[in-house]
């Protein structure tokens, strides 16, 4: 079964046979940055079967020695990296199909972010799971202590925010733009005003891919490390935070789901909170 797979703006496409194996979802601090979101979930496909098609426009970054996580430099989505033990590690999120595989644990939960909650049945694991094999990395290495405002940061740390204004809402969003867009299950946004979000460096560095033909959507990142940031809309007065690149506990949580009508094949909701199949009623 081959199962198609792009970026959020479409430059970057992959092909992938399967059997895929393996799926994971990973609560490490370097995916929650990379992705913008709680965990990233990868799944494993046969390296002979994968097929790209727009590495022109991949870039990369090292985020530990070693570990290079890819990324479409136009749109800011993951794409698939190299090989290992014959296998390529490819972001869920991106996949248009359903590859059969679902995921069978969580990893680096020691590293979760506080204000997330698991509430499936599924394993957990505070590394990789016995038997891999793999050193783990040391985690990130945590900021000075919070300050009054939770902050935030790209992986590479060259983009550095903070919320100093009150959240509006905290949701989940499930449909498709934002699964290719943060490569991911779903995004995971913090709603403030648009004056509530302050860079304190690095917007310089900020590059953004607006979706043609949506009115809002866009996706801003660093061009460095391909993190999602923050996005300031002054139409709509809002300004919409990535929560996976929080580096504090802004004290809430995801309040609901949206778009649950898009929502990806593999990926099985648990928790209570209300779910919408678009946007909720005004």
């Amino acid at each position: 079964m081959a199962i198609e797979s792009r970026c959020l703006c479409g430059s970057v496409r992959w092909t992938a046979e399967g059997p895929f194996e393996l799926m994971s979802h990973c609560h490490c601090a370097r995916c929650r940055k990379t992705h913008g979101a709680p965990f990233a979930t990868y799944v494993g496909a046969p390296a002979g079967g994968v097929r790209l098609t727009g590495t022109e426009d991949v870039a990369r970054w090292e985020s530990s020695p070693g570990f290079v996580r890819p990324f479409c430099a136009r749109c800011g989505s993951v794409v698939p990296g190299e090989p290992w033990q014959g296998l390529v590690f490819l972001p869920a999120g991106c996949m248009e199909g359903d590859p059969g595989a679902r995921p069978a644990a969580h990893i680096f939960v020691a590293s979760k972010a506080p204000w997330f909650r698991l509430t499936d049945e599924l394993p957990r694991f505070d590394e990789y799971p016995p038997g891999t094999g793999v050193p783990a990395q040391p985690d990130l290495t945590a900021p000075e202590p919070p300050g009054p405002a939770p902050r935030g940061s790209c992986l590479c740390g060259r983009v550095a925010y903070v919320v100093a204004g009150p959240p509006v809402r905290a949701r989940n969003c499930h449909c498709s733009r934002c699964r290719r867009a943060r490569s991911a299950a779903h995004a995971t946004n913090l709603v403030t005003k648009s004056d509530g979000v302050r860079f304190g460096r690095g917007t310089d560095l900020l590059e953004s891919y607006k979706v043609p033909e949506a009115r809002f959507f866009t996706q801003v990142f660093c061009r460095v490390c391909g993190s999602p940031m923050p996005r300031i809309d002054p139409e709509r007065g809002l300004a919409f935070v990535p929560m996976g690149s929080l580096d504090d506990d802004p004290g809430l949580g995801p309040e609901e789901h949206i778009f649950v009508g898009s929502k990806a094949p593999w990926h099985e909701i648990t928790d209570p909170l209300p779910r919408y199949e678009e946007l909720p009623p005004p």
